[in-house]
């Protein structure tokens, strides 16, 4: 086997693997070393909790069934403090895993069984995401009591802060670009999750829902059957 090039960014970056299942958690290590990643790993959500602390690390990939503390969990009480990406493994078919992560906060989801090639280009796609977007100039948009300040990448709402990951600030930037027009869900996760031919559009619908309930319910609308709409 060709052993494939490092580096494109991947270089040194650490990421944390928190898997139960040994040979899947092994053969991911090896494959992710193999970019350059620096790789550190854990068994279960508690001991996945605990390198979380100590390591901090870049990116975390999180297997959603796990003993003492199950992946959801343990991303929803990263999330109570920190943006750093994260993705989901997922084994179940029907989606639900799926969701539940997204909605616990996860960036991304990656089903199994999954080719190493698709895990490496997620993680790329997640940490471009959580680079800085700098606008020319320092651009602010106010939206009624919604404010985006461009430049600093601060968002506030009703006088008060906002705190937003970095997928959730990509698409409200993304949003705030065609501020009244519609934009598809296809072009959202070309846009913003770099997937050029499409994707699980329960991506670009959970992070909607969660970015309504940090900016108003109210203020990004559905278009149905073409995709949604931030309101001037």
């Amino acid at each position: 086997m060709t052993t494939p090039q490092t580096g494109v960014g991947l270089d040194g970056v650490r990421v944390l693997v928190v898997e139960d299942d040994a040979v899947i958690r092994e053969a991911t290590t090896l494959g992710l070393e193999m970019y350059g990643l620096v790789v550190q790993t854990a068994p279960d959500g508690l001991a996945g909790w605990t390198a979380y602390r100590q390591q901090q690390p870049d990116v975390l990939i999180l297997d959603v069934m796990m003993p003492f503390l199950d992946g959801i969990s343990l991303c929803r009480r990263i999330r109570e403090t920190s943006a750093v990406p994260i993705l989901m493994l997922s084994a179940r078919s029907d989606g639900i895993d799926i969701v539940q992560g997204l909605e616990a906060g996860a960036d991304d989801c990656v089903p199994k069984p999954f080719d190493l090639m698709v895990l490496i280009a997620r993680i790329r796609a997640v940490l471009r995401r959580a680079q800085p977007v700098k606008a020319e100039g320092h651009q602010v948009t106010t939206l009624d009591d919604l404010i985006v300040d461009h430049d600093a990448l601060e968002v506030s709402c009703d006088g008060a802060a906002v705190r937003l990951t970095p997928t959730e600030l990509r698409l409200l930037l993304r949003l705030v670009e065609s501020a009244g027009m519609v934009v598809s869900r296809d072009t959202l996760l070309t846009d913003v999750w770099d997937y050029p031919d499409g994707g699980d559009t329960r991506l670009v619908d959970v992070h909607v829902q969660r970015l309504r309930a940090k900016i108003g319910k109210s203020r990004i609308e559905t278009v149905r059957g073409f995709g949604f709409k931030l309101r001037r």
